[in-house]
């Protein structure tokens, strides 16, 4: 089956920030996401999920680690299991990426307090 945007399973997160699930399984995970202007989430782990966010437009900032990295439309970044993470709109534009996850990162998400 096809997924578009209009039809795909929708759901809200954060601060006013969109997900669309293009493919929704427990082994494999696709999502497009859409972050307004000065919206982040939280520093957060993955217990068993890798990812790759793959930027369609907008920069989006990357902490990981401690370390921060800029990833531009037509990029895209990879972070393994157990790293901290976060990914933040610091631009004036929306932030639309492609997030994939292996596998699913729902249910295996942990909040770190900072």
């Amino acid at each position: 089956m096809n997924f578009l945007t209009n039809n795909a399973e929708h759901y809200k997160w954060g601060n006013n920030c969109d997900g669309w699930h293009l493919l929704k399984s427990d082994t494999l995970s696709v999502i497009k996401e859409k972050m307004p202007p000065g919206t982040a989430e939280k520093l957060h782990y993955h217990l068993k999920a890798q990812q790759v966010f793959y930027i369609l437009s907008g920069v989006a900032c990357f902490i990981i680690e401690d370390y921060e990295f800029l990833v531009y439309a037509n990029e895209s970044i990879h972070i393994a299991a157990q790293k901290k993470h976060l990914i933040k709109n610091d631009g004036e534009e929306d932030l639309v990426f492609i997030v994939i996850s292996e596998p699913k990162s729902h249910g295996d998400r942990y909040d770190v307090e900072v």
